[in-house]
């Protein structure tokens, strides 16, 4: 990239027009959300038995892995304007390649590269797709979806295979020592920062927005929009491979129906974290604290036994709220900015001299 769209720093911005500061770093969408996430933790360590507890934490980051996962390239595809719905579907048919290619004799660890590679291959596929090709991403991969899980039956059928080496499904699972937070949260830690750097203090990510307010512009100021979108799929389907090979270890299991109905979770968490689904908004730490928050609610859901059924409508509702809301309150600031200068036209024709 030979030059980069310069950011502004909104928690000092003014309005031009009104004269007004704009809103602080904790107005914004993401930190809200962190504050939601940290209130709901209380009331629920508070008020719902059993939650605080350190098999609570552990069964409950456990859940969180594969949506955290696949929701850190998810994001910045989203930041771009675009979308992957194949990202569970790319998911099940890394657990297919791993079970087949393990039960076929293979090395585990000859298995899993394969596996993850199909997945890198499955997202490379869409990159020139949506990029190169300039077809829709949500036809692209909605298409890609019901290919990739159909690859995945046509891989492994109806069967199942497990007895996967207990060194690796026990460390799946495993907690590190006197807590109850689990082993693989420690490289999980390492990715968000890792997104979160290349999203936030990088050119690279500055791109990432910049494609996603206009891509004409993004071009115009030297970003590769094309080689950059097919990158982001290439890192979104190596990741959720991984989140399959993950899948495929913890439940100790490989199926050609893992994951199925991941990507309804990662969209909604990604959303309800301050990522506009139109583009050029979003940040890692919000989306982090949406997927926690609703893996804290399902989980919470749970330990009253409720079922699957409402967890679905509940993820759903989140889904539409995370997309409503923000035009709802985009609406009541333009309003308010339209009253502002209203009044000020107002008061600039009271003070005319007669």
């Amino acid at each position: 990239m030979s030059s980069t769209p310069t950011t502004v720093d909104t928690s000092t911005a003014v309005d031009v027009d009104t004269g007004e500061k704009g809103p602080r770093w904790w107005a914004g969408r993401d930190a809200i959300m962190i504050f939601i996430l940290v209130a709901f933790l209380l009331y629920a360590v508070l008020f719902i038995p059993r939650f605080a507890s350190p098999v609570t934490t552990g069964f409950l980051l456990l859940d969180v892995v594969p949506t955290l996962l696949i929701a850190l390239p998810m994001t910045l595809i989203i930041i771009t304007g675009e979308i992957d719905l194949s990202v569970a579907s790319i998911a099940g048919l890394s657990s297919a390649v791993m079970g087949v290619l393990w039960a076929a004799g293979s090395g585990i660890w000859v298995a899993i590269g394969i596996a993850v590679l199909c997945g890198m291959v499955a997202g490379a596929l869409n990159g020139l797709l949506v990029a190169y090709l300039g077809l829709p991403s949500l036809a692209v991969t909605i298409g890609t979806l019901a290919l990739y899980r159909g690859l995945a039956l046509v891989v492994i059928g109806d069967n199942a295979v497990a007895n996967f080496p207990p060194a690796l499904t026990a460390w799946a699972s495993s907690k590190i020592p006197g807590t109850g937070i689990p082993a693989v949260m420690a490289p999980i830690v390492v990715l968000v920062v890792v997104f979160g750097l290349i999203l936030h203090k990088t050119a690279f990510g500055r791109g990432i927005y910049a494609m996603g307010y206009s891509k004409d512009a993004a071009r115009f100021v030297g970003i590769n929009v094309e080689r950059s979108k097919l990158l982001l799929y290439i890192t979104s389907g190596l990741v959720s491979a991984s989140a399959g090979v993950f899948w495929t270890l913890r439940y100790t299991s490989a199926r050609s129906d893992n994951a199925s109905g991941l990507e309804l979770l990662v969209i909604a968490a990604v959303l309800l974290g301050g990522v506009s689904i139109f583009g050029g908004k979003g940040s890692i730490p919000g989306v982090v604290a949406g997927v926690l928050l609703i893996g804290s609610l399902n989980y919470a859901l749970r330990l009253g036994r409720i079922s699957d059924v409402v967890l679905v409508t509940v993820t759903g509702l989140l889904l539409i709220a995370s997309v409503v809301a923000p035009s709802i309150g985009a609406g009541i600031k333009r309003l308010r900015h339209d009253r502002s200068i209203r009044n000020r036209v107002v008061r600039a024709q009271q003070e005319e001299p007669e």
